[in-house]
């Protein structure tokens, strides 16, 4: 038994939001997307990829796992890779798991989208992340998020501070600048090769309540920590789509969030969290209901 995880046309106008984009499976350019945590890496994830599947929320530290998002810019296939806030000040087991998470993603990128808040200005953790991904061995492209119109490239002066060459200002609310980021994106990314077939993957989603041991199973599966593992409750809030080899042929493993009552997560980011374990398991074509037995 063998296991094994795996996983252009005319330039837009400066401040254009782009729209040729659409879902598409293979992973193409692999573009880690890192930051500070509330630099708005989640959403501007979500609209590089024209949809909303990484979870965002106001409050600090709503994205934990890393999370592969797959879609299409101009013909070329992307994976953005979102990641939870780096914060390395943090020393707390869970802020050690994320920084992990996405060391991880910065690894197996083929490039880095640092993404900073220009609004609230260059701050210490800031610079610790670009200090961080300028040891990297892919190339870093500073997004500049938040600036929504010209009227704040001004902004843009005190980030060339990061070492990391010219920010991009990008807004990931507004859509503005996005075209030309996902155009840097494919230029600084591999050749691209023959596309490939469709994705025929069986998928399986592991479905339970919260803290039965749905991410300690996917783990055991692979033979590594794909996700984080905890004993607080709701500790992965993303649906984690991970490859897995088994005697040759290819799946899909899809970790959840555990599914409460929906009475119970109204108005909280568990809600957000629970949309999508409900949405991976109606694409799953097998799901696994973990329960504990103790």
């Amino acid at each position: 038994m063998r296991l094994r995880s795996r996983r252009r046309v005319s330039r837009s106008s400066r401040w254009s939001s782009g729209s040729s984009i659409s879902p598409r499976a293979g992973a193409g350019v692999k573009v880690a997307v890192v930051g500070f945590p509330n630099a708005g890496k989640s959403t501007l994830a979500n609209r590089l990829a024209g949809l909303r599947e990484a979870v965002t929320h106001a409050e600090p530290g709503a994205t934990r796992d890393r999370k592969e998002i797959p879609c299409e810019w101009n013909g070329r296939r992307i994976t953005l890779i979102d990641t939870g806030g780096v914060d390395l000040t943090a020393g707390d087991s869970i802020s050690r798991a994320v920084q992990g998470q996405a060391r991880e993603a910065i690894a197996d990128a083929d490039v880095i989208l640092h993404v900073v808040d220009a609004r609230a200005g260059l701050g210490p953790g800031d610079a610790e992340v670009a200090a961080l991904l300028r040891a990297a061995d892919a190339p870093v492209i500073v997004a500049a998020n938040k600036i929504d119109g010209p009227a704040g490239e001004h902004l843009l002066g005190e980030l060339y501070g990061l070492g990391l060459g010219e920010p991009m200002p990008v807004s990931a609310t507004h859509g503005l600048g996005t075209g030309d980021l996902r155009d840097r994106i494919t230029e600084l990314g591999p050749d691209p090769g023959e596309e490939a077939e469709r994705d025929e993957r069986p998928r399986i989603a592991i479905l339970g309540r919260p803290n039965v041991g749905k991410s300690s199973l996917l783990n055991a599966l692979l033979g590594f920590d794909r996700t984080i593992v905890s004993e607080v409750a709701g500790t992965t809030r993303d649906a984690i789509d991970t490859e897995l080899e088994f005697d040759g042929r290819r799946l899909v493993l899809i970790d959840t969030a555990g599914i409460r009552r929906r009475t119970k997560v109204a108005g909280t980011i568990d809600y957000y969290a629970q949309l999508r374990a409900e949405r991976a398991a109606s694409r799953a074509d097998v799901a696994i209901l973990l329960c504990d037995a103790s």
